[in-house]
């Protein structure tokens, strides 16, 4: 039995069905972590999303910032944006069962192998929560998009403050917050205080501010944690920090980690390339 983490998908179905292909994934026998992003800016949001809910239990699939989005456009929050690419997911007559399983999906995971934890978001953590702090953000944000009337929450969802954590913030505070540390997270002051107005490499950071990761004494510096959203920042495979979103919808690669077994592996596929069977990168 396998375990794999792949990067953000971000609606190319193409490129994720030859990635599959190439690690031989098999659902009866291997599970797979798509990291968030599954559909948006990509032609096919989807077949993408049809392919994921059929592999069932085999894939666990995070939430990251387009897919909320995409929930807060199917529910009428929100009005699809110039760059969005979600009409004929929009149209499709089975949209509601799949923006039902979608807002069903977690928004952190913590799992073990071989006596190592990996922890995985979309985006990032913030520098005052441990690994159990921030599955517990994730469930909380999880739990308000679950309730029969999670559209009230998805229209507030949107905005930056607050941008530094307090334990006493509570309401949609409490949950933009989180959203935004699990969903937009790329640069924090050394004290938590996020911004969000730069997408660029870890080395355009504003002054005051740093890659999330490299905040010194972050509390999650003792586990790995794996995460997308960041194309600018490209691939990552230290022993305590992995990033996958390799800019598949941007002309990139899509990426995969195999994270079983003691020792990581990497598998990609050229997106450009995917339309053409068996062409590979």
């Amino acid at each position: 039995m396998a375990t794999y983490l792949i990067g953000d998908v971000q609606g190319c179905d193409a490129a994720l069905g030859q990635l599959l292909q190439k690690i031989g994934f098999s659902s009866s026998r291997d599970s797979v972590v798509l990291l968030g992003d599954l559909v948006n800016r990509g032609p096919g949001s989807l077949a993408v999303l049809r392919r994921l809910q059929a592999l069932g239990d085999a894939a666990q699939c995070l939430l990251g910032n387009h897919d909320l989005h995409a929930l807060a456009v199917a529910a009428g929050m929100r009005p699809v944006g110039r760059g969005d690419t979600l009409n004929e997911l929009l149209a499709a007559p089975d949209c509601p069962a799949l923006m039902d399983w979608l807002r069903h999906r977690p928004l952190a995971l913590l799992q073990e192998h071989h006596g190592n934890r990996l922890l995985m978001v979309h985006a990032g953590v913030l520098p005052q929560w441990n690994a159990i702090q921030t599955i517990a953000a994730g469930a909380q944000l999880a739990l308000a998009l679950r309730q029969k009337d999670y559209q009230e929450w998805l229209k507030s969802m949107y905005g930056n403050s607050p941008a530094q954590w307090h334990d006493d913030l509570a309401g949609n505070d409490r949950l933009r917050i989180i959203v935004n540390a699990l969903t937009r997270l790329r640069f924090c002051s050394a004290d938590g205080e996020m911004e969000f107005a730069t997408k660029e490499g870890a080395g355009s950071a504003p002054p005051g501010t740093m890659p999330w990761f490299d905040v010194p004494g972050r509390r999650t510096a003792g586990v790995t944690v794996a995460f997308g959203h960041w194309s600018t920042l490209g691939l990552i495979n230290r022993p305590n920090l992995i990033a996958l979103d390799t800019g598949c919808v941007w002309g990139g690669c899509l990426s995969a980690m195999r994270v079983d077994g003691g020792r990581r592996e990497l598998f990609q596929v050229n997106c450009e390339a995917a339309q053409t069977p068996g062409v590979f990168k």
